[in-house]
């Protein structure tokens, strides 16, 4: 696993996205769709922002990329400010190219009995697409990645998970207290993440130093669903000096 430390999430989140615009350059060039899988919170904010950058002053177009997101909460409608759908278009789509007809993300106002069909129509579409070309994530204190929380092994595929406490406390500032953070979403599983060609994560600050310590360093294990990505043949953290701080 490759291990790209910089000195501020900025330049970190710059060399991220320099190889993502390459990316959909090269297979545009290829009359080719790019298949990016992207990921929510704070931590790809500065990605984001230079993704836009990249779109308004070096003409990079998403016209012909396609999105799958990692996860939804489930409970919350697309306008709710606190939905992964409400955020990548806030914080991306709104102001790029992108088609509304390539936007991928689970849906979080299903009934509980259409889940699972749309959890396997989800997996499904990636699998028409080809594959994900590059899986974009961040990290939870609990070592999820996506919803995937411990006990979250490598043959899980798109589910419906229930959200771990130190997550939905994680989570409760945002939501105004942690009894209005959902109980559940719908994640990709650990072995869908696996199957994209490339895994870029992406963590910040001193608070993420000893989950991401475990999940470079520690055993594999489902307690870390994180740390599965040192299986992969492709996989690569970016960091900032504060959170590569424990790695020996």
């Amino acid at each position: 696993m490759q291990v790209n430390v910089f000195d501020t999430p900025q330049a970190a989140a710059k060399s991220l996205a320099a190889e993502v615009a390459e990316l959909i350059r090269s297979r545009a060039a290829q009359g080719r769709p790019a298949v990016l899988g992207l990921a929510t919170g704070a931590t790809p904010l500065p990605f984001y922002a230079e993704l836009i950058r990249m779109h308004r002053e070096e003409g990079l177009s998403f016209a012909h990329v396609v999105t799958f997101n990692l996860d939804e909460y489930c409970g919350l409608p697309r306008e709710h400010r606190e939905s992964y759908w409400y955020f990548m278009h806030h914080n991306l789509f709104d102001h790029i190219d992108i088609k509304p007809e390539n936007v991928n993300l689970p849906s979080g106002t299903l009934n509980a009995d259409e889940i699972p069909a749309h959890c396997a129509a989800y997996e499904q579409k990636i699998k028409d697409h080809g594959c994900i070309d590059i899986q974009i994530l961040g990290i939870g204190r609990t070592g999820h990645i996506g919803f995937n929380e411990p006990g979250s092994d490598d043959t899980t595929i798109t589910r419906q998970v229930h959200l771990d406490d130190l997550t939905r406390s994680d989570a409760a500032p945002a939501f105004g207290g942690k009894d209005n953070v959902p109980a559940s979403a719908i994640t990709m599983g650990v072995a869908t993440i696996m199957g994209a060609r490339r895994v870029a994560l992406m963590a910040w600050g001193a608070k993420k130093a000893p989950i991401v310590k475990k999940a470079v360093e520690g055993p594999v294990t489902a307690d870390v669903a994180a740390s599965y990505l040192q299986k992969h043949p492709n996989a690569a953290f970016y960091l900032d000096k504060a959170a590569a701080a424990e790695l020996a």
